[in-house]
């Protein structure tokens, strides 16, 4: 069922996906590694739509918040340049920011996800009103913090998005999706990295194979076997409960989904490939076969863990950094892993000690909040890749 090609140290990956594919009925899958700014895998398989469509050497897919891993990268990008600091106050960019107790918000609260901005649904009661950029940062303006900024972390599941990508709007003059394509995209020479999808390039993506979205939370009691202690669970459970606005799983669910706008924190359409080698270049210092996007005095600020308490929303220590996570794979946790996985199994990250960037896009979507084993199962095979390849040399 696979197409593409894998080195052979990485033959491991291709046989995992090949596996995956096989026993999991519909949909399809696209996986993607780069190792010391190589590109060692780049496969795909399996099916794009309910009908059997072939998945594609170009096909894209919505990928939920994987996409923040990206419009974070954009953020890093106007801090190397001087931009932005992390430690600005939110309110010296975006002045309109500074109302019901967010005068004092950080940058860094922000992307380490401490601001308590995350109950977005409780200032946008529909959620097709995401579908317009002012409106959403108008509403994040009327936030009240859900409680003191710097003490708790509550993943931002929606509102990063906005928050983040008006941010680079007001130090940048460009729109996420415009910054996006012209300071990340064509400098790696991609056509598979877009938060608000031309029109023109609507024939490459693939349907999300999954009847109906959960209601956000519904599988809290584990996602996957996890046991959560019970004050963690009832946090988690009304963290989840508002991150989005009324309708917002019908929103997501829709054949086509809602594509054509940005929404930074979840619908971002991308090729693994891509994916893969935005996160190669910060795996590689941020500077790899001629290609810059940060300064590695900026990338070590960014993959610094801000926090490692559990969080309020998804119930576990996420270990942020600054917009990133920690990565967890099948061969354990990355100590200097960074990245961002999405809902239903996609997810793109970079180990800066192996130099080691993956990335996977997928279309059958699993319903486990946490849990999704699809991308550990890759991660792992790229990681044993990779030391196998750097023992022999």
């Amino acid at each position: 069922m696979i197409s593409g090609y894998a080195h052979p140290d990485f033959q491991e990956v291709a046989d995992t996906l090949d596996r995956q594919l096989t026993s999991e009925g519909p949909g399809g899958s696209s996986v993607a590694v780069y190792h010391e700014g190589e590109k060692v895998v780049d496969i795909w398989g399996g099916t794009r739509d309910w009908q059997g469509a072939p998945w594609e050497e170009s096909t894209m897919v919505m990928s939920f918040s994987t996409t923040k891993g990206v419009a974070t990268t954009c953020l890093h990008m106007c801090a190397d340049r001087g931009l932005i600091d992390y430690d600005d106050k939110v309110a010296k960019h975006w002045p309109e920011f500074a109302q019901n107790g967010k005068e004092e918000i950080t940058v860094r609260q922000v992307m380490c996800h401490e601001a308590g901005l995350h109950r977005l649904g409780d200032c946008v009661d529909a959620a097709e009103k995401m579908r317009d950029w002012d409106s959403m940062v108008a509403a994040i303006e009327r936030m009240t913090p859900a409680y003191e900024p710097g003490t708790a972390n509550g993943y931002h599941a929606l509102s990063y998005g906005w928050l983040v990508g008006e941010l680079v709007r007001r130090v940048s003059g460009k729109p996420i999706d415009q910054f996006i394509i012209d300071e990340i995209a064509a400098p790696l020479g991609e056509k598979g990295l877009y938060c608000g999808l031309p029109e023109s390039e609507r024939s490459r993506v693939a349907s999300l194979l999954l009847a109906s979205m959960p209601v956000p939370g519904a599988t809290a009691e584990g996602g996957g076997g996890m046991a959560l202690d019970p004050e963690v669970l009832e946090e988690m459970r009304q963290g989840m409960s508002t991150v989005g606005p009324p309708g917002v799983e019908a929103f997501f669910a829709t054949d086509p989904a809602p594509l054509e706008v940005p929404m930074p924190a979840v619908n971002g359409v991308f090729e693994a490939r891509s994916l893969a080698h935005m996160y190669s270049v910060l795996a590689c210092g941020g500077e790899s076969n001629g290609e810059r996007l940060l300064s590695s005095e900026t990338l070590e600020k960014a993959i610094t863990i801000q926090n490692t308490r559990p969080d309020l929303v998804i119930g576990i220590p996420m270990m942020f950094r600054l917009g990133y996570h920690a990565i967890f794979t099948s061969n354990g946790v990355l100590p200097r892993g960074f990245g961002h996985f999405g809902f239903g199994g996609s997810g793109a990250w970079a180990d800066p000690d192996l130099k080691l960037s993956c990335a996977m896009t997928i279309n059958r979507l699993s319903s486990l909040t946490v849990g999704d084993l699809r991308l550990i199962e890759i991660g792992g095979a790229a990681v044993r890749g990779a030391t196998s390849r750097a023992a022999t040399g």
